[in-house]
């Protein structure tokens, strides 16, 4: 019999292709994308694991897998200790047809049979690529003690954003009497017209209930075999009790992101260098977790100007100024140059007098000297990629009639 918080087995979904986030998902799944410098997002709920006790977890990757599964077996052996639970990762089964996961609820059904033998009475869902501290005993707790088939976290969110979620619809006693999956007329909270419940896409579910949902679901030709679209709906309809928990009101740090397009991962990056962050590295009650790329220190040369600045092992700044950047581990930005407002990732190489500014600058790519980037968008889109807001993403596998070079992760 599985032991462990209200005896529950956690599936962390790890497969999605991040296309809204692309050129960072050129090489890598989303899960696997860099964060905060030396994190991974998937760092993130699997911190929250550990913290809250819940060590018996399965990861199911699909998509460019192979970075995130390097990742995990480096820097998360710690749940492989004597005493303590067990990390697997698992690869898609095909075990119906010769397809790839065709939705949420689809790569849980063909996992199944994780549950033979541990036989848990709960089983937790989480998402990979989503950035938060959060407490699963407390939620673990209050779907206990509802009796509910279905516990859903929710947070909330301005009314004007409902539209790119899934939101929850409750009584008073919370109690979910509606779920709609990007509504175009998001209903907003009962009180508060300014905001609505997002579902976070982490759910409780009871064994049984979860078994015979997706079952059933996996019958149904005309499904998108997807928890939100398809699942929670039809549990509703069949009467099942399904409730919601207020992330933002039971939660210290009540933050959360879904870092799902490139200008929102810039908006949680530059979270992290607000005085204070809303979302604090640096608790020593509750730390979250990475490998490290380097064990190397950073290294601010004589006549640096930083400031503002996250700066991962192994950086080197050279007689340049660096302010209101994330640094990854084994960046080095030469004399003279400037880096304003920007991410660069693992073993970025500035050159002499660059300039970047309002720049996500992928893992490897070399900046020739000299260069002036984020400064003049329509010179920068016949090589880069643009985001809504203006931000200039500078990918791996640049022409090197350009000037750039790479080095793949």
């Amino acid at each position: 019999m599985l032991q462990g918080p209200s005896d529950t087995l956690t599936l962390i979904l790890a497969g999605g292709k991040g296309e809204r986030l692309y050129p960072l998902t050129k090489t890598r799944t989303k899960p696997a994308v860099p964060f905060g410098g030396v994190y991974r997002i998937i760092d993130f709920p699997l911190s929250n694991c550990l913290h809250s006790g819940c060590e018996r977890i399965f990861v199911l990757v699909q998509h460019l897998s192979a970075p995130l599964i390097r990742h995990l077996w480096r820097g998360w052996n710690v749940f492989h200790r004597p005493g303590r639970g067990n990390l697997e990762v698992i690869p898609p089964q095909h075990k119906l047809a010769d397809l790839w996961y065709r939705g949420t609820a689809d790569a849980i059904f063909h996992n199944l049979d994780l549950l033979q033998g541990l036989r848990p009475r709960n089983v937790m869902i989480l998402s990979g690529d989503h950035v938060y501290r959060m407490n699963y005993r407390r939620f673990l707790a209050a779907h206990e003690e509802s009796g509910a088939h279905v516990t859903l976290a929710g947070v909330k969110v301005p009314l004007e954003e409902g539209n790119r979620f899934g939101l929850l619809e409750n009584d008073p006693t919370g109690w979910i009497t509606a779920f709609r999956e990007k509504p175009e007329d998001p209903a907003p909270l009962p009180g508060d017209p300014d905001h609505c419940m997002a579902s976070m896409g982490i759910y409780i579910f009871q064994t049984e209930t979860l078994v015979k949902s997706l079952t059933k679901d996996a019958r149904n030709p005309s499904s998108s075999h997807d928890f939100g679209k398809d699942i929670l709906p039809a549990l509703l309809d069949e009467g099942a009790r399904l409730l919601a928990y207020d992330f933002s009101g039971n939660e210290e740090v009540p933050y959360w992101r879904d870092i799902g397009t490139v200008d929102a991962y810039y908006r949680a990056s530059m979270d992290l260098l607000k005085d204070p962050s809303p979302l604090n590295l640096w608790d020593p009650e509750w730390p979250f977790l990475c490998h490290p790329d380097s064990s190397l220190p950073p290294r601010i040369g004589e006549g640096t100007e930083c400031r503002s600045d996250i700066l991962s092992p192994g950086v080197r700044l050279e007689k340049c100024a660096v302010t209101g950047s994330v640094l990854g581990p084994g960046v080095f930005v030469g004399p003279g140059a400037r880096v304003e407002d920007s991410i660069l990732l693992q073993d970025v190489r500035v050159g002499p007098g660059a300039v970047l500014r309002r720049c996500i600058v992928d893992a490897g790519v070399r900046i020739p000297q000299g260069a002036a980037i984020g400064l003049d968008p329509e010179k920068d889109k016949r090589l880069f990629t643009l985001s809504p807001s203006g931000l200039t993403l500078v990918p791996t596998g640049l022409p090197s009639e350009e000037g750039f070079s790479e080095t793949l992760i």
